[in-house]
């Protein structure tokens, strides 16, 4: 491949998840130096972060929507395997709710608590961008950048050569630690980063690794909203 389409290839995958990163980080400072005294500030404030990060990801996501060409949905028409993949992101939410061990996480978990928020319709709202940005924007979004980009980049890093789904061993235990340190219980993160990696091994299909991260976040935001466990979010 020619160095100036490696770069563009590189860039639209891990562009978007860059900016997500970047958001969170901001959050984090804000939080950093509000703890510390410098000034004070009401927490609910950072929530309207989220919808800002949903929107400028699922912006860029569209954007870039042509170049992501190993996103094939009719993969998804393979019902058996289809059914077996949403059945394994089920499994991956209920293993999630139970690695909650504090000893495993990298901070007390903030959570996101829309039923903070001044008004009904303000607290209905920002459920939806919450929802909506973990179910449609985010797996895209990661899948995109770990199991498309970066497993295969560790491989090889004219990347775009390798075939999805190419194993290795030291790409498979990277991302799947990455994976893992990347959400607060990290335990959790790197079990979800290991059974996604085994998915897209098994079916060669990154669309079916979207899926199961779908899923998986579909049902721990109906649990959330039902247990009112927000430090899950």
């Amino acid at each position: 491949m020619h160095k100036q389409q490696f770069v563009n290839a590189a860039f639209y995958r891990y562009v978007p998840f860059a900016v997500f990163m970047a958001l969170i980080g901001v959050d984090e400072i804000i939080r950093f130096f509000a703890g510390q005294g410098l000034f004070q500030i009401d927490m609910t404030i950072l929530y309207y972060l989220y919808p800002v990060k949903a929107l400028t990801v699922g912006y860029l996501l569209y954007h870039y929507r042509r170049e992501y060409q190993e996103l094939e949905f009719k993969d998804l028409s393979n019902i058996p395997t289809t059914l077996a993949v949403s059945a394994v992101g089920l499994l991956v939410f209920f293993l999630w709710i139970h690695m909650d061990w504090a000893f495993s996480a990298t901070s007390a978990p903030q959570g996101y608590n829309p039923t903070l928020l001044p008004g009904k319709n303000m607290q209905i709202i920002m459920t939806v961008f919450r929802v909506c940005g973990a179910v449609l924007v985010v797996p895209l979004m990661e899948e995109l950048f770990w199991r498309s980009f970066l497993i295969r980049y560790i491989i090889d890093k004219d990347f775009d050569r390798v075939a999805i789904g190419a194993f290795t061993w030291v790409s498979f235990l990277i991302t799947a630690v990455l994976f893992g340190l990347e959400h607060t219980y990290i335990l959790a993160g790197l079990m979800a980063g290991t059974v996604y990696n085994l998915i897209l091994y098994k079916t060669r299909s990154l669309s079916q690794c979207v899926l199961a991260h779908a899923v998986s976040n579909l049902a721990l935001a109906v649990y959330v909203l039902y247990t009112g466990k927000w430090f899950f979010w």
